[in-house]
């Protein structure tokens, strides 16, 4: 298992438009991904899970990876959310 700590830099946060990227890229992968913010817990590879956060802009959350791919799953995730756009 691998995880990094990410605080949400998006102004809008992780809500609808990017939500959806964010859970498009997750299904990519064949690793358990999962999504915690204050001790709540999502799947990444479900959207009523990843909203369901409410992610704000200045957020810390944690994304964890499991599997066969998980490093890569990871790295694009981050990378992702890294380059979100309002």
């Amino acid at each position: 298992m691998v995880e990094k700590n990410f605080v949400v830099k998006n102004e809008t946060g992780l809500h609808a438009r990017q939500a959806s990227l964010f859970v498009q890229k997750a299904a990519k992968f064949k690793s358990t991904i999962k999504i915690k913010k204050d001790g709540k817990e999502g799947n990444a590879k479900s959207i009523i899970s990843v909203l369901s956060l409410g992610a704000s802009n200045g957020s810390e959350i944690t994304i964890s990876c499991t599997g066969e791919d998980e490093q890569e799953a990871l790295n694009a995730l981050i990378d992702l959310l890294d380059n979100l756009e309002e």
